[in-house]
């Protein structure tokens, strides 16, 4: 079982959030079922954290087990290119205006999707819509 991670994920347990000691435990409960991973795009994200340095970022990784899944295959840049293009549609029938999400979720969703076998994310909202097979945790 691949457990792909998104960066709000790192990012809460970082800053010692409320659900931080809930998403350890899931963490840990993921490695031991299988691999915990990163895309580069999260793996980029994590570089915005306050503080975060390159060394910072690694050295958790390493602690945790945590790999940055640096193989992107063909499908992924399809699959996003894809399903960003039709949430840009639903987007502009329903308000008039164009995409607002970033493309990072879409990436970040597509890698959990071709790559993974479920995603845990702080925002199961913004992956159920788009990535409807992708198991959340």
């Amino acid at each position: 079982m691949r457990t792909a991670i998104d960066s709000n994920v790192i990012s809460a347990i970082w800053s010692a959030e409320p659900s931080a000691k809930k998403l350890v435990k899931q963490l840990g409960e993921a490695k031991v079922e299988g691999a915990l991973l990163i895309s580069p795009f999260v793996f980029a994200e994590l570089h915005a954290y306050p503080g975060a340095t390159e060394g910072f970022i690694r050295r958790f990784l390493e602690a945790t087990g945590v790999v940055v899944d640096l193989r992107l295959e063909e499908r992924i840049w399809i699959e996003t290119g894809r399903r960003f293009a039709l949430y840009a549609a639903r987007r502009r029938q329903s308000s008039g205006t164009g995409a607002k999400r970033l493309l990072a979720d879409f990436l970040i969703g597509s890698h959990a999707l071709v790559q993974a076998d479920r995603l845990l994310t702080l925002d199961p909202h913004r992956y159920s819509k788009d990535f409807p097979e992708v198991r959340l945790m």
